[in-house]
């Protein structure tokens, strides 16, 4: 059956009504507001036209159903058998794919890809090859809002294969709307995204095997690197940003403006080791006003205590 689509509620009144006067009516008895609701209801089979006297008859739902049931079984079958074939149907590309020269190391593990179509194309790649963890150190304040739409495709279809995701901005990203609407939409597909203040190197790591790293200041060329002593390395640098990153709340600034400056204060006394009411004499406000301030950071620490909040914001701002 080509349409499994129930009646809606002008068939199923209509359907009612004909029951009520007997189960049968005449063709010359239909409305014209009905027809289409008559139609659907023989289209279903819950009508039969009985030609001998140009009439409708009503049919017990119940075998409507069970034949509706059999033909989406029927539907449902054949689709799994074609999908059980698919694998076949492409292996002779699958084997090409599989021997193309993709990664072919240089010296000491490395080999230099130029052009920036070319990089990303690389990055694609690795991305398919290595599913599993992506930690990524993005530097830059503000970003091309086309290419980060491109990037949030990408990171929701590599989140959708049960991949992770860390990626490390630099703390004025905050500022800058395309990508905060970005780091928002991602955090709640699943990614994580810190802010980190200070300089640090752009880089891509692929389940801790391959890393991808600028190869000159213009990032016009790239090196992949694969050698395990030098990835190593280089996680053990992202852990080390990782630590001294913070913590944002990306929706938030999404919804409104940016976090503000007494908000910022509170966060770092507190990270400091200050309690609530020395916070309050220090800047000068009410213990009530800088409660309100610590209740957002709790929440968007997911800390449970006062003393665990202050533990974790000095683990995430000192390292």
């Amino acid at each position: 059956m080509a349409d499994p689509e129930l009646p809606d509620a002008a068939a199923r009144d209509l359907y009612r009504a004909i029951l009520a006067g007997g189960g049968r009516i005449r063709a010359a008895e239909v409305l014209p507001a009905d027809r289409a609701a008559l139609d659907r209801l023989v289209e279903l089979g819950l009508l039969v036209q009985q030609s001998v006297d140009d009439s409708y008859s009503a049919v017990d739902p119940r075998s409507v159903a069970e034949r509706i049931r059999a033909d989406i079984r029927r539907t449902g079958a054949r689709l799994l058998a074609e999908a059980d074939r698919i694998p076949d149907q492409l292996r002779d590309l699958t084997l090409a794919y599989d021997t193309a020269p993709r990664r072919e190391p240089g010296h000491g593990g490395t080999r230099i890809i130029t052009g920036k179509a070319e990089i990303r194309h690389q990055v694609e790649q690795l991305t398919q090859e290595f599913p599993g963890e992506n930690l990524a150190a993005q530097p830059g304040a503000a970003r091309d809002a086309g290419q980060l739409a491109e990037s949030l495709v990408r990171t929701r279809r590599f989140l959708e294969r049960g991949g992770t995701i860390r990626c490390l901005f630099e703390r004025d990203a905050r500022a800058d709307a395309p990508s905060v609407s970005y780091a928002a939409a991602a955090s709640r597909l699943g990614c994580a995204i810190r802010a980190l203040d200070g300089p640090f190197k752009r880089f891509l790591v692929f389940d801790r095997a391959v890393a991808v790293i600028p190869a000159d200041p213009g990032l016009n060329s790239a090196a992949v690197v694969d050698d395990p002593a030098t990835v190593a390395f280089i996680v053990d640098a992202f852990e080390q940003l990782w630590c001294r990153s913070e913590v944002v709340d990306w929706a938030s600034l999404a919804d409104g403006p940016p976090v503000s400056a007494v908000h910022e204060q509170v966060g770092r006394l507190l990270a400091k080791g200050l309690t609530q009411r020395s916070i309050a004499a220090r800047l000068n406000l009410s213990e009530r006003t800088v409660a309100g301030h610590i209740a957002r950071l709790r929440e968007l620490y997911d800390a449970e205590t006062l003393f665990q909040l202050g533990w974790q914001m000095r683990g995430s701002r000192d390292g």
